[in-house]
């Protein structure tokens, strides 16, 4: 949870406007109290407040008189307690006792540069209850003057509970105003993503006036170029295979006129060779289309495995060991598709793996609702860096193998093909790793 909100945009902006409100507010109260502490502003209120005091003793009188201070409860809202010799009397019943109440001296009035300002020299505070009170001495007399009166019970919420809940809603509502703004950066990552992936047909929806929406516009028409590049390469590239059709037919028409049998040979082997890899370009064109369509039907797997050793193994099959894990599993398939998956990872494997190295295993087992492919030589093994490009079209990890020795490139290209179109995938399981081991995983559906 942490670690997804530390990644949120809308978290992160909401922050900044914490800290900057934080900021505001100390710097406030510090510009504040630096004006408070100039020397002549903090010697004007301190004095006009001691002058105050001064006129509320002097009211009272000197002995403190009851009706004078009655009458200053009639014209200000506070009360007044009286305590000294022969004296206890209060404005209001309810006025707590004065040794009930912890006096003393006030953070705000004091001759310390951090005060509001100066000491008021002979007045202590307490508090009580929401109610403030300062306390005077005028000679064995205690007069206690309270602020708001004791009467006015202060039913309302605490003011700081008031501010910091107010403060929670303004942050509540500030997140959903910014995440309601960077709303179309979450369609916008899943529009990335499709693309990403190859739906290149995908756009981005209900784009906004705003530059989150110039963005998604731009990613769309990014879409399309892209699509429209793939498209015409693929139209070249199918359009040259189509074309090459015609002269290798004329070359093997000419190769029966040659006298020189050796020579014949060379030739044939080598027309073969262009006529495979335009049968494989066609046809991984035709699965890249993405609604390439596929000739399922009924497949017994244990079927499926004799039919591919013997039709494209016989002279190599004591080389290969086969482990069907999944028996006589039936299961809706493509079978000249898949058929040719196998037949190019077992050909890879076999290049690669010595004679004298063992056997080349293919496993296939069910796992839920998926069918699971490997196959496993004992080669040298494929490295890491070599892994992150298999699949691609004419990638052969070592760029000095001929055909004779590294095939076309085409082999691993076309199975991925085939695995995708099927709803699967196919992975390398161990790069780095000496001896190689492909795994297909295609979801299937089973059939009797």
């Amino acid at each position: 949870m942490l670690r997804r909100l530390s990644r949120s945009l809308s978290f992160r902006l909401i922050g900044i406007f914490v800290v900057l409100a934080i900021m505001f507010v100390y710097g406030t109260f510090a510009v504040l109290r630096w004006v408070y502490n100039s020397d002549e502003l903090r010697d004007l209120i301190s004095g006009h407040l001691s002058l105050h005091v001064s006129y509320v003793k002097a009211d009272i009188g000197s002995p403190p008189r009851i009706d004078r201070a009655i009458a200053i409860t009639r014209r200000v809202p506070v009360d007044i307690r009286i305590e000294g010799p022969g004296v206890d009397w209060a404005s209001d019943p309810n006025f707590p006792a004065i040794a009930d109440l912890e006096f003393g001296p006030s953070p705000i009035f004091s001759d310390d540069p951090g005060a509001w300002v100066d000491e008021l020299r002979g007045v202590e505070f307490a508090t009580w209850e929401r109610h403030r009170f300062l306390k005077m001495r005028e000679g064995d007399f205690d007069i206690v003057v309270a602020t708001p009166p004791i009467a006015d019970m202060d039913s309302g919420p605490d003011p700081i509970l008031l501010i910091v809940g107010l403060g929670l809603f303004y942050l509540l509502l500030g997140y959903a105003a910014v995440n309601w703004l960077f709303k179309p950066i979450r369609a916008i990552r899943t529009g990335a993503a499709h693309i990403g992936a190859g739906n290149f047909d995908h756009r981005i929806r209900n784009i906004r006036s705003d530059q989150l929406g110039d963005l998604a516009a731009d990613i769309n028409r990014l879409a399309e170029d892209v699509e429209n590049m793939l498209d015409a390469k693929r139209a070249l590239l199918l359009g040259i295979s189509h074309e090459l059709r015609t002269p290798l037919s004329r070359m093997r028409l000419a190769l029966e006129f040659i006298d020189s049998d050796e020579d014949r040979e060379v030739l044939k082997a080598e027309i073969n060779e262009m006529e495979k890899i335009v049968v494989l370009l066609l046809e991984a064109e035709r699965l890249n289309e993405g609604h390439a369509k596929l000739h399922r039907s009924p497949i017994r797997i244990s079927d499926l495995l004799n039919e591919l050793l013997d039709d494209f193994f016989g002279r190599e099959r004591e080389r290969i060991e086969v482990r069907n894990r999944a028996g006589d599993l039936k299961v809706s398939l493509d079978e000249a598709r898949i058929s040719l998956l196998l037949k190019n990872l077992l050909s890879n494997a076999l290049r690669y793996s010595p004679p004298d190295a063992g056997p080349v295993e293919l496993s296939v087992e069910r796992d839920g609702q998926e069918l699971v492919f490997r196959v496993s030589d004992n080669g040298p093994g494929i490295s890491t860096e070599q892994a992150a490009r298999l699949g691609e079209p004419f990638y052969r990890g070592d760029p000095s193998r001929t055909r004779d020795t590294g095939g076309t490139g085409l082999g691993l290209y076309l199975a991925t093909l085939v695995a995708k179109a099927h709803g699967g995938f196919l992975e390398l399981k161990n790069p780095g790793e000496s001896g190689a081991c492909f795994e297909v995983r295609i979801p299937v559906s089973l059939d009797g």
